[in-house]
């Protein structure tokens, strides 16, 4: 009852069990707080006025997020365990993307600012997160598992 197939994967889709996260190690509890929040965040970045004061209260806080998402995910290494995975890449990326858009964006660059903090929130929480939810990571298991 409940049970879906769905591509030959048995799911069974649920309410969020937040115990996988509070048992998890610190730096995915970190991970998992920082990118959710960023999330949210962003999206909030997306249909708010540009420019003004609250955006950039906004966006300083979303740096940390996502900076914090970032750094995190480093130390996160169940899908090869021991060493870097594929994943990473994008978290490279973020580290070495975020302070050009934060440089554009100083120097009045508006549009690159907006086109790198864009794909930001597009590969480092979209892409990522959407990984996050393949059978068997912690993702998966807390909605599907």
């Amino acid at each position: 009852p409940g049970d879906v197939n769905f591509a030959g994967i048995d799911m069974r889709p649920h309410a969020p069990d937040l115990a996988l996260a509070l048992e998890a190690p610190t730096a995915v509890q970190i991970h998992l707080a920082a990118a959710i929040a960023a999330f949210f965040l962003g999206v909030v970045q997306f249909v708010a006025p540009k420019g003004t004061g609250l955006h950039r209260t906004i966006g300083w806080t979303w740096v940390i997020l996502i900076g914090a998402a970032a750094v995190s995910s480093l130390f996160i290494r169940q899908i090869n365990p021991g060493a870097f995975s594929l994943i990473h890449i994008l978290s490279g990326w973020t580290l070495l993307v975020l302070p050009m858009a934060i440089y554009a964006a100083r120097r009045g660059e508006i549009a690159r600012h907006r086109g790198r903090m864009t794909g930001i929130f597009i590969g480092g929480l979209l892409i990522a997160g959407a990984l996050a939810f393949m059978p068997g990571r912690l993702m998966w298991r807390m909605f599907f598992g």
